[in-house]
């Protein structure tokens, strides 16, 4: 049959990026505490189309893909990259893998234990002559409190849920577990999935007596990762899904 990708394009418009986004694949994660955990993923991999080239073969790409079995890492991700420009003739390649990953946290008093899930995603790029890139971004819930309501009323203060969203590149292995409990740890108060009465008490409680503007979190969250020498590069931003106004409050800091 003819294969109409192959042919040449004479318009010498070359393509960055060219492939398949939005595939849902099943993969294997690594956990800190279960050795590793299986999910759902939702993956885009794009390669560069010189300008001469008519089109990609976008079915390569799920091929590429299988081969790894699944399991992705730090390693499979370099193999596919890899794999990805030499079966497809590029010379670079990307690809984005984000899925939920869940932890099991048990509830501050009563000790109930909840799954809580974290949107994560691991992306990868690789460029001819250049290292490979990875980029590790979790999103972690939050509670905040502010500061400024609490101090300006007489009794209460206005609360809600945030976003931390924390992306890194690092030398060797970080842990997911260890940026949720970085981030959670600097938030008026972390999120929990199940929350029995007395849980509900403590965990307001916290939240007023920790009160912290958008400012403060961005800040205590940039703070530590500047002191671990694994990580190489850093950016934290964080979102405030404000209760009393009709948007967000947002600060962002790149290291």
């Amino acid at each position: 049959m003819i294969d109409t990708q192959n042919q040449p394009d004479y318009r010498k418009i070359p393509i960055n990026k060219v492939g398949i986004k939005g595939l849902k694949y099943p993969v294997k994660v690594l956990d800190k505490t279960r050795g590793t955990q299986s999910t759902v993923a939702d993956i885009s991999m794009y390669v560069d189309l010189p300008h001469q080239c008519k089109g990609t073969h976008m079915s390569r790409f799920v091929e590429i893909l299988h081969q790894s079995r699944t399991r992705i890492s730090l390693e499979s991700l370099t193999t596919i990259l890899a794999d990805m420009k030499k079966i497809l003739g590029a010379q670079s390649s990307h690809i984005e893998i984000t899925f939920p990953y869940f932890i099991a946290k048990q509830s501050p008093s009563a000790g109930v234990s909840g799954l809580m899930d974290y949107t994560c995603s691991i992306i990868g790029s690789s460029n001819s002559g250049h290292p490979t890139d990875i980029i590790l971004k979790v999103a972690v819930p939050v509670t905040s409190v502010c500061p400024c309501s609490k101090a300006i009323s007489d009794c209460g203060a206005h609360n809600q849920r945030g976003e931390v969203l924390v992306s890194t590149r690092f030398k060797k292995l970080i842990w997911i577990e260890d940026i949720v409990a970085i981030v959670e740890r600097s938030a008026s108060c972390d999120i929990f999935s199940v929350l029995k009465r007395e849980d509900e008490k403590y965990v307001t409680e916290k939240a007023y007596n920790n009160p912290k503007f958008v400012e403060d979190l961005a800040r205590d969250v940039a703070k530590i990762l500047m002191a671990d020498p694994n990580i190489t590069w850093f950016s934290v931003s964080a979102e405030n899904f404000e209760s009393i106004h009709n948007h967000s409050a947002y600060a962002f800091i790149e290291k």
